[in-house]
């Protein structure tokens, strides 16, 4: 407590010395980059400050950063001058230094997701490949229902702008976006808490991030079927199964396709970039692979994230024999990690509105949602199929909803099924969930180390 209460001070005190700078708008800058180096002034520093005092509490750093951005976004309730960071909590963001810090965090995601595949392998993903597969429709199937179950609880009636436009909507559509929202995970905040840990290599974490691939692509076509349902719905047309049978078939020939092919033409393709003598090749080909393979994903429908894995996982150490540079390549990923994967999650933090807990009605819906999040998660550990792993462990870490949830929930607004005091409750939930995760995790980690 005393560790936040500092952490409070020092990120109050950099933004009372910062504010001015902001509030002026760039007035008396020449250059219009003046207040994005500002604002990564006060996000970077905020991390690293929060992530230094978790640390000392023997907590993930990631949990630091996480409730430095908190405190970051929501120091307007302590004084309305404090304003300067609400260009961030703007859907969608409109402030051109904002568009870039957005950015910066989102390539940071990206960044963490193509580490974490550089430290898996192939090879280790498909010994689990069966627990995985299991882990990864176990998490979809069991939040969705009680999704589906608390949203029938506690959502009584339609969001007004949506029966006032669709007269006779029927209400169990909501109830099932609502479960495809609590059906998503998120794997950065597993992902880096392992990392923090050193303990990528194990089985558990192993599952966990195949899992979580697979998680997000059963989850992203749920979400399409639910809002294809919605859409016809509201439009009063039946949903066009060709269209879910297409994206259905793109998820899987991606990954599918990109490590089956990726396998062969990888190590072909990286020898002949090593032949080139320009200077900081090895890491320009790394970059190479993520961002492409994170574009192609995209382009097929799926979340980058799942690219910049899947390119990790391609990229094996050996690939990398033939470069002039005697270092490797996770040694060389880490300067552009450390830079910004902090931006990601003080971003998450910072979009966190404290004032939506002052309602009751909200934080009811958001403890039933909270509830059926954690429970449909832990289901998880029954999918594991070696003997002696950790499920307890394993159903932790598939618990964060994070920048999935938020996606998800985001989705809703645009299709009207979700309104403002649904949206708290789910945002509450996914900050609840990301936030419980870290600690849990690494009790649940030392209990068996131990």
């Amino acid at each position: 407590m005393l560790a936040i209460k500092k952490l409070l001070w020092i990120i109050a005190g950099t933004v009372i010395f910062s504010a001015p700078a902001f509030a002026s708008k760039g007035v008396g800058h020449s250059d219009s980059i003046a207040p994005t180096l500002l604002a990564l002034f006060v996000v970077l520093m905020a991390a690293k400050l929060g992530g230094e005092l978790f640390e000392r509490l023997s907590l993930p750093a990631v949990l630091g950063e996480l409730v430095a951005g908190i405190i970051l976004g929501n120091l307007i309730l302590i004084h309305p001058g404090w304003s300067f960071l609400e260009p961030l909590r703007v859907t969608p963001v409109q402030e051109n230094w904002a568009l870039i810090v957005e950015s910066l965090a989102r390539l940071g995601v990206i960044i963490l997701l193509f580490e974490v595949g550089l430290e898996s392998t192939v090879q280790g993903m498909m010994k689990v490949g069966g627990s995985a597969f299991l882990v990864a429709v176990l998490g979809i199937i069991a939040p969705f229902f009680l999704g589906y179950a608390a949203s029938w609880i506690f959502i009584k009636e339609l969001p007004s702008a949506l029966a006032a436009a669709v007269p006779g909507f029927s209400l169990s559509y909501v109830h099932l976006f609502m479960g495809a929202v609590l059906s998503a995970t998120s794997v950065g905040i597993t992902a880096r808490v392992f990392k923090d840990l050193g303990r990528l290599q194990t089985k558990e974490a192993q599952i966990i991030l195949g899992a979580a691939v697979i998680d997000d692509v059963l989850g992203l076509i749920i979400l399409a079927v639910v809002s294809g349902i919605v859409n016809a719905a509201e439009l009063g047309r039946a949903l066009d199964i060709g269209a879910v049978l297409r994206l259905i078939g793109v998820a899987v020939l991606f990954l599918g396709g990109s490590l089956t092919i990726g396998a062969f033409l990888v190590p072909r393709i990286m020898r002949q970039l090593a032949k080139l003598r320009t200077g900081g090749m090895m890491i320009i080909s790394a970059l190479l692979f993520c961002f492409g393979m994170a574009y192609i994903a995209d382009a097929a429908g799926l979340a980058p994230i799942v690219g910049a894995f899947a390119a990790g996982l391609l990229l094996e150490e050996v690939h990398f024999r033939g470069f002039p540079e005697d270092i490797q390549i996770e040694q060389l990923i880490k300067p552009v990690s450390a830079f910004l994967v902090p931006i990601f999650f003080v971003l998450m933090g910072i979009q966190v509105r404290l004032e939506t807990f002052a309602q009751l009605s909200v934080l009811g819906v958001a403890a039933g949602f909270t509830l059926a999040a954690v429970i449909g998660k832990q289901v998880c550990g029954l999918g594991v199929l070696e003997r002696g792993l950790d499920r307890l462990s394993v159903g932790v870490g598939m618990i964060p909803r994070g920048e999935v949830g938020l996606i998800f929930a985001g989705a809703g607004r645009i299709l009207k099924v979700i309104d403002d005091a649904t949206f708290s409750a789910v945002v509450i939930m996914v900050i609840v969930t990301t936030l419980i995760t870290p600690p849990v995790l690494k009790m649940t980690l030392a209990r068996r180390r131990r």
